[in-house]
């Protein structure tokens, strides 16, 4: 069993400053998340934090994002109330993509190998026209292809071909 009490985060780049970082959470439970804040806003919010996103994104209430700066999403996307995109490293959503309700994409991990439980972080992408259905997770350095499925309920824990379907 590794020893958390020695862990570093040895490697981890957060991208930003603390005062960035701290200015994010700020906004992002006090107005981002909530139900009142407009859905056309989410999009300009998230530019001003550094964040990539296309024409037409529809992000919905009580959506998570980690750190926008890592986030970059195509035009014609959705993204479903309660979505959580941890972005310790990059994710990339492609075009005209639907990350419903509940889905968990999450670049994170630990190496179970090191003896103080270091990070273990991958990006993750996801291709133009692809679907992460309800409560689906897709894991840390996963490509979900192009017009792939991840099913609901279903975990990505490896690279899904283009049109493939990953169900639970």
């Amino acid at each position: 069993m590794p020893s958390l009490a020695g862990f570093t985060g040895a490697g981890y780049d957060k991208g930003r400053s603390k005062a960035w970082q701290a200015l994010w959470h700020v906004v992002h439970h006090l107005a981002f998340q909530r139900w009142w804040f407009p859905p056309r806003l989410r999009p300009f919010v998230l530019r001003r934090f550094g964040a990539r996103i296309g024409d037409r994104v529809l992000i919905r209430q009580d959506v998570r994002i980690h750190w926008p700066w890592k986030l970059d999403i195509g035009d014609d996307c959705w993204i479903g109330e309660r979505a959580w995109l941890l972005d310790l490293e990059p994710i990339t959503i492609g075009r005209d993509v639907c990350i419903s309700q509940d889905a968990f994409l999450c670049t994170g991990s630990h190496d179970r190998h090191s003896p103080t439980f270091e990070f273990d972080n991958g990006p993750i992408v996801v291709e133009d026209e692809a679907w992460v259905a309800a409560r689906a997770t897709v894991l840390r350095g996963v490509t979900v292809g192009q017009g792939a499925l991840v099913a609901a309920g279903a975990i990505a824990r490896a690279d899904v071909p283009a049109g493939a379907t990953v169900r639970s």
